[in-house]
Parts: structure tokens; C-alpha cells; sequence
């Protein structure tokens, strides 16, 4: 049977790809587990790579009734932002490293996770955009009206990131009218797919992974902006 994971070469940075889904709460467990470890010295930080089966996750201001439709498990995260799904099609990244390392600014992250997203996107010729004051990632949709392509949730403990972002490849978005994603009912959501690109999740993990020195260096500052 082969390896559900790949788990490249050491380095400062563990990269691991998940080539089977993984159950969001175990998911959730494993990056409880790695952000103490990392904290205490005794792992390496960590860039995953995943899918997950069907699930709708809260954040913490997520409002209930915002799930118009509990179809599928909703699971509470401890992440910021509210209701969000994630299932097979959509490619999720946890990327949890130790900030204390690289100046403590937790906006300077969560806006380097936006810049490589939108990066990544646009090597596939997918030109897409982060909008203040509302969370995720967005573009034009099939019909020019402005959707959502991907999501942007975090969580810092002792200055070591977890969670991360989702990005849309090809899932059922019918899976999305659950809940109001992200809280935002006014817009739409969209996919890779949808947007006429066939993408395999491994040729996005790749250009995600080409990418990533540039994430690195620009969340790499030793200037606080955001205490713990």
C-alpha cells in the first residue's frame, strides 16, 4: 500500500503532502501536537499539504446561524474568522512556523499567506485579489461578478502558527450554500474548476512550494508589530 504521505528530504521546514484525505479533527490534533513541539524546541516547523473529507468549520466568531444547512459535521477550530467548508477539490495548506523567529508580526504573516496565494494563482493565470476588511481571497467569477477562490484563517499560540488557508480547485460548491462562508452572504464563491482551469492537486502543490521562498522572505522581519 503505498505512503498517503510525502514527506520530502530534511530541512528547516518540514513539507508533507497528504495524498488521501485526513479527517479534519485528526488534522486538527496533529497541528495541537506540532505547535507545542515546535514551541519546545523539539520539531521542525511544518507546511501541509492536504484535502479533507466534508466539513463545515467554525472559527471563533463564527455565528450558528450561519449554518443555514448542517449537512456535514460542523467542527469549532479555534482559528479565527467564522463558518468555512472544506472537502475533496479543495486544496488546504497548514503552515505553522515559529514567528518568534521572524520578528512577531502576525499581520506581516497573514498577509505574506495572502500575497503567496494570489501569487500561486496567477501562475495559472488566475488573477486574484485580498480585500480589507473582508477575509479571504477573491477574483471574477464566470459571470464578473467578484467570488471567493480561497480562505485565510489563523491561529497563533506562543508565537507558532496553525491553520492557514484553502484554496478552490475543483470541489462541489454546492457544498458551500451550508452555511454563509466566511459571513459574507453578498458574494459568491468559485473554483479553478469553474473558472474553466484543470488543475491536479499535485501540479498546485508544486507551484505553491516554488513559491514559498518568497512567502518566507517577506514574513521575515525582527520588528514586533503584534505582541502575543
Amino acid at each position: 500500500m503505498p505512503d498517503p504521505d510525502t514527506h520530502p528530504p530534511a530541512g528547516p521546514i518540514e513539507w508533507r503532502t497528504s495524498h488521501t484525505a485526513v479527517p479534519y479533527r485528526e488534522a486538527l490534533a496533529v497541528q495541537q501536537a506540532r505547535n507545542e513541539a515546535i514551541h519546545a524546541g523539539g520539531e521542525r516547523e511544518l507546511i501541509w499539504l492536504l484535502e479533507h473529507p466534508p466539513v463545515y468549520t467554525a472559527g471563533t466568531s463564527a455565528d450558528a446561524a450561519e449554518v443555514l444547512d448542517p449537512r456535514f459535521e460542523v467542527v469549532e477550530t479555534g482559528r479565527g474568522g467564522r463558518h468555512t467548508y472544506h472537502g475533496p477539490g479543495q486544496r488546504v495548506g497548514y503552515v505553522l512556523l515559529d514567528l518568534a523567529k521572524r520578528g512577531k508580526d502576525v499581520r506581516r504573516f497573514v498577509h505574506g499567506l495572502e500575497n503567496w496565494v494570489i501569487a500561486t494563482l496567477g501562475d495559472f493565470g488566475v488573477e486574484a485579489w485580498a480585500v480589507p476588511d473582508r477575509i479571504g481571497i477573491w477574483t471574477t467569477d464566470i459571470d464578473g461578478t467578484e467570488a471567493k477562490i480561497g480562505a485565510i484563517g489563523v491561529r497563533v499560540r506562543r508565537w507558532v502558527t496553525m491553520h492557514g488557508f484553502a484554496v478552490n480547485l475543483s470541489p462541489d460548491l454546492t457544498h458551500f450554500t451550508g452555511i454563509v462562508p466566511c459571513g459574507i452572504a453578498e458574494y459568491g464563491v468559485t473554483s479553478m474548476d469553474r473558472l474553466g482551469i484543470t488543475l491536479a492537486p499535485g501540479e498546485w502543490d508544486e507551484a505553491l512550494q516554488r513559491r514559498s521562498g518568497e512567502f518566507l522572505a517577506a514574513i521575515s522581519d525582527h520588528q514586533p508589530s503584534w505582541p502575543d
